[in-house]
């Protein structure tokens, strides 16, 4: 789209999204956005008060949906009864992770802002925030387990962490680095696959 075509708030965005992506939240420049923008600071400061409000408006809808996604499939998942908690796990898991990645990949340029660029805002922990929610959620579910006559053995808390983080690192990697969106879809069975696996062993199942 010609820059004569675009508003006000079209080009204040279109300009920090460029200088965001290209240097990080921490180290753009407000002045350079308004200059690249080519409008003043007072309009600017008509729409946002700050740095940290614009970054927000362009990501925060998506962090929000993404993340709103993920929790209800946690506590759906969390609603079923026992017996089919543990039949469908990882058909579940599996339609949620797909979701996310969809939607992800429809806002592509927002989930690298989020993923890359976000250092100094609230969204730079959202794979710590997925990380603890997890974490907690296969808690709960080791407990549906033990109901169920599983003998499910302890896990020592720091290979806990690891190995849901590097999942979530693994995952999130395929959209960082753009691979083709149905190559990604591929990569995100062969890596269901692996990781339920190993959580099957590790549970005792």
């Amino acid at each position: 789209m010609n820059k004569k075509q675009l508003n006000t708030l079209e080009l204040i965005h279109e300009a920090a999204k460029k200088e965001f992506m290209e240097k990080g939240f921490k180290s753009a420049s407000l002045r350079n956005i308004v200059k690249s923008a080519g409008v003043t600071t007072g309009a600017f400061y008509g729409y946002y008060n700050s740095k940290e409000q614009l970054f927000e408006a362009l990501v925060g809808k998506q962090y929000d949906t993404f993340m709103q996604c993920y929790c209800k499939a946690q506590s759906d998942f969390a609603s079923l009864p026992p017996k089919e908690q543990h039949e469908n796990m990882g058909e579940i898991s599996g339609k949620c992770m797909n979701e996310m990645m969809t939607y992800a990949y429809e806002n592509l340029d927002e989930f690298k802002l989020i993923l890359c660029c976000s250092e100094g805002t609230r969204f730079a922990c959202m794979i710590d925030e997925m990380v603890d929610i997890e974490i907690e959620s296969t808690h709960i579910y080791q407990q549906v387990l033990k109901q169920l006559g599983y003998n499910v053995p302890s896990m020592e808390p720091r290979l806990e962490h690891i190995l849901v983080t590097g999942m979530f690192n693994a995952y999130f990697e395929m959209i960082i680095h753009e691979m083709p969106f149905d190559e990604a879809k591929r990569y995100l069975e062969e890596l269901r696959t692996f990781y339920t696996a190993g959580w099957m062993k590790i549970m005792g199942q």
